[in-house]
């Protein structure tokens, strides 16, 4: 049956509807909501009551082949074919079926003339926009914000405009009595449609009201990078090739061009501080970033987390918004990468407040050159400060000589330490030396500080805090390598007079303990330096020491300890917070951004990032690295601190001891004493390594008791964290038993070789083999026969009074095959008989050999004097 306007079928024309304009559009008419107005040729007028008002529709049906193509304008928001156009033609249909008169309607026809527009090639005219639509997520109970962007094409044929597949004849009234025909080219616009497609842009199959309907045919993209890699790179060829582009005001891809990046930079040179800010310039007005990023994080703060960040490649571009005018921009990751890297966290520590400009330490300075990593910026002040700025990111350290009157030859990379620290110094920054236990951190330490000196810069003394037992350490130290410097130790019941005389001091010494309840009369001077030494001591943020330390009052710090990290990371933030506070955030944005993805993640990009932080101000050297600069064996003597219960029965037994031999030499004579003067000299040697081998009552006595063994264990955990290799020596197995019980409790693997041991073959092959880290050996068992190439560390806890016999244990590790440097400890309780024996052997060098060795009584010739420093009482 031909097509008849006048007798319209639904099967003619739904094709032309989406089923859901369809649905509703029946119910309107079923409802009786449509009314038609009149009926001309093909066209028809007519309105129909909507949800809040009344909205007009003009039809128009065109016959291709057995069905209509509908051309259906409406007035409502959606505008073409929509509900109240089916409405209308549904409408008509049931007024023809119902027989009823439509001549009212009826315009009667003109003849029309018709004018021809052919042979014309279509101009494509690509609009582009968007639309934000918000809607209540059931699923997730929140809002959520939906943002489409659609481009629409259509064909200017010399000033008409149309769409639409297919390339049907466009018809248009010029007259009352003329109209136009343009005849469109289906090839061309075909080419133009494929033109579009190659570029990756898809037809868009759902509807959406970026766009109105009569825009053009809808395209879509994917996603966000595209839409902006289109615009930015593909818009500017189709406009060279004469496509007619118009966005619309609400196209979010509508960007405003940044001409250029700029950094501001105030310091004042009498704070350590600057103020920092960053910004763009946008159609010749300056903007701060700051507001700008903080509206883009708050908006998507997945968008820039570090893992999104290492996603995105530098040619990628972040759109944000721009304060006013409702303008966006698109900035580029190569440049918000080294920004966000480097300042991120100071930028969204807290979103509640907008501070403006950032206030950055001097320390923070090193961000400076990292920004330069990026795009150029447009740098305005600071000079001297980004001077300042590459120095310390690339820590250029500036080389000195060994300070004149040094009693000491630096090794190279003491040397290099001792300049690190110098440079440290200049910059006005502070830094951890964390060299491995043994390469000499006091020795570079005092190095510095006498360079200070010899500089004229320690005009306020070096305040350094220790635990109690390196007290005498530091002192000794001094002495030997840095006689120029005037010491003053604050230890003891007596302190309290000398701290009027700290500031006629270079050196002033005290305790972690001592600090806190010092620290009002110790701030009544400031110090040119405050050093930690074993600072892993303030690894408690919250502890009393940390709390004190962080309060006195000087130009520069530095830490000292072999172990910047035992635990956690928490004790690294310690360090630096006490050094540079607020270089690493507070503990809360510390724990967010390094603690949590880099302990509990495994984020390596994390941890690059926190390397990167700390590495300008942390040196550490271990023995592997510098093992070329070392002697095949070094000897080093750790002086140990006796407890206050040690003390007190090493009086009790000194004094009952020295009365005894005193008898006994009285009644003999000194030469047939030895036994008895060897029994004292053991009983006291026994007092200084653990009361419990004085075999009396000791059931309430624990490790905490022995200044010795509490040192020992310090040192072994910290030596098994370096990987050490250690070999423990002692005269005493019922000693080495407390020691497996203590090495037990710690977790730490060992094995013990003592003159009981059956099977000395399989304990020395498991630790050639690197089965565990500490071998408990006694001098007996190990005097000989023994290679134990695999140890890199001997420890004498109660060093052997004959030095011969003593080498040859220490030489159990350092003989042929050894390919590592060896450290070879001796722990000598202070002011002890053990310290009066080692002055003794140095003064006397056949003493102890003639007392205690094999060659006879006749060689040792002990005198009064000898007898009285044995048994002096303790220092």
């Amino acid at each position: 049956m031909p097509l008849d306007i006048h007798h319209l079928r639904q099967e003619d024309w739904r094709s032309e509807f989406g089923a859901g304009d369809l649905r509703r559009g029946i119910a309107y008419a079923e409802e009786k909501r449509s009314k038609l107005l009149s009926l001309k040729d093909h066209s028809l007028l007519a309105n129909c009551r909507g949800s809040g008002q009344t909205y007009q529709q003009r039809i128009t049906l065109h016959p291709y082949g057995r069905k209509w193509s509908v051309t259906g304008h409406c007035s409502c928001p959606v505008g073409f074919n929509c509900k109240h156009v089916v409405a209308a033609l549904l409408t008509l249909e049931a007024v023809q079926k119902s027989g009823a008169d439509l001549s009212e309607l009826i315009v009667p026809s003109k003849e029309v003339a018709e004018q021809r527009l052919e042979g014309i090639s279509p101009v494509p005219v690509l609009t582009l926009g968007s639309h934000v639509r918000v809607h209540f997520d059931a699923r997730k109970g929140r809002m959520l914000e939906q943002t489409q962007h659609r481009a629409a094409l259509a064909f200017d044929y010399a000033g008409h405009l149309t769409f639409g597949k297919p390339a049907k004849d466009l018809v248009k009234r010029l007259q009352a009595d003329l109209n136009l025909r343009v005849i469109r080219d289906a090839n061309a616009e075909v080419q133009l449609r494929k033109r579009l497609e190659q570029l990756g842009l898809q037809v868009a199959l759902r509807q959406s009201d970026a766009l109105p309907a009569d825009a053009g045919e809808p395209f879509e993209l994917e996603g966000e990078r595209d839409w902006l890699g289109f615009v930015q790179n593909q818009l500017p060829q189709l406009r060279a090739e004469g496509w007619q582009i118009h966005m619309r005001p609400d196209f979010q891809y509508n960007l405003a061009e940044v001409e250029d990046w700029y950094a501001e930079v105030e310091e004042d040179p009498q704070q350590n501080w600057f103020d920092l800010e960053l910004g763009i310039e946008v159609e010749g007005q300056r903007l701060s970033l700051l507001p700008i990023l903080l509206q883009a994080i708050r908006r998507t703060p997945w968008l820039l987390t570090p893992e999104a960040l290492a996603q995105r490649a530098d040619e990628d571009r972040l759109l944000v918004n721009l304060p006013q005018g409702g303008k966006r921009i698109a900035l580029p990751f190569a440049r918000l990468k080294p920004l966000l890297a480097t300042l991120g966290e100071l930028y969204f520590r807290d979103p509640g407040e907008d501070h403006l400009p950032l206030r950055l330490g001097r320390a923070d300075a090193a961000r400076l050159a990292e920004l330069a990593q990026g795009p150029a910026l447009n740098w305005q002040g600071g000079d001297e400060l980004r001077g300042f700025a590459q120095r310390l990111q690339r820590l250029q350290v500036r080389e000195v000589a060994a300070p004149a009157g040094l009693q000491a030859e630096l090794r190279a990379y003491q040397l290099e330490g001792l300049n690190w620290m110098q440079t440290l110094a200049e910059l006005r920054v502070g830094g951890v030396l964390a060299d491995d236990m043994g390469l000499g951190k006091t020795l570079q330490t005092l190095a510095h500080v006498l360079c200070e000196k010899q500089a004229g810069r320690l005009d306020k003394p070096a305040l350094i805090v220790m635990p109690t037992s390196l007290i005498p350490n530091w002192q000794d130290e001094a002495a030997r390598f840095t006689p120029q410097l005037r010491v003053l130790a604050l230890h003891g019941n007596k302190r309290k007079a000398l701290f009027e005389e700290i500031a006629a001091h270079d050196l002033i010494l005290t305790t972690y303990a001592l600090l806190p309840r010092d620290l009002k009369a110790l701030n009544q001077q400031s110090y040119r330096l405050l050093i930690l030494d074993e600072a892993q001591n303030i690894k408690n943020p919250r502890s009393k020491a940390a709390t004190a330390a962080a309060q006195v009052q000087a130009d520069l710090r530095l830490c000292l300890t072999g172990t910047p990290l035992e635990n956690h990371l928490g004790e690294l933030w310690s360090l630096f917070h006490f050094l540079m506070p607020g270089w690493l955030g507070d503990a809360k944005a510390f724990t967010r951004d390094y603690r949590t993805p880099i302990e509990k993640r495994g984020d390596a990009q994390r941890l690059a990032h926190l390397g990167g932080r700390i590495r300008p101000f942390l040196l550490r050297r271990t023995k592997e690295q510098v093992a070329s600069e070392l002697p095949p064996k070094t000897e080093i003597i750790q002086w140990v601190e006796l407890t206050q219960l040690q003390r007190d029965r090493y009086e009790t037994l000194r004094l009952a001891m020295d009365q005894k031999v005193r008898d006994e030499i009285a009644r003999q004579g000194l030469a047939r004493s030895h036994i008895v003067i060897l029994e004292a000299l053991l009983r006291l040697r026994q007092s200084c390594c653990d009361l419990r081998l004085l075999g009396d009552d000791a059931s309430d006595l624990s490790a905490a008791d022995s200044g010795k063994l509490s040192a020992l264990l310090d040192m072994l955990v910290e030596l098994v964290e370096e990987g050490r290799r250690v070999l423990l020596f002692s005269q005493f197995t019922s000693m080495l038993a407390l020691i497996e019980q203590e090495l037990q409790a710690r977790k730490i693997a060992y094995a013990k070789l003592t003159g009981s041991t059956q099977d000395r073959r399989t304990p020395v092959q498991r630790f050639q083999a690197g089965e565990f880290p500490v071998f408990l050996i006694s001098l007996k068992a190990g005097g000989s026969g023994l290679n134990l190439t695999a140890a890199d560390t001997v420890i004498h806890f109660d060093p052997w009074w004959n030095p011969a016999a003593e080498a040859q244990a220490s030489d159990r590790a350092y003989r042929i095959g050894q390919d590592k440097p060896v450290f070879v400890y001796k722990l000598i309780a202070r002011g002890s008989v053990e310290e009066k024996i080692q002055h003794l052997q140095q003064a006397k060098a056949s003493l102890a050999e003639g007392v205690l060795g094999s060659g006879g009584q006749g060689q040792w010739q002990l005198d009064e004097a000898d007898l009285a420093a044995l048994f002096a009482p303790l220092q």
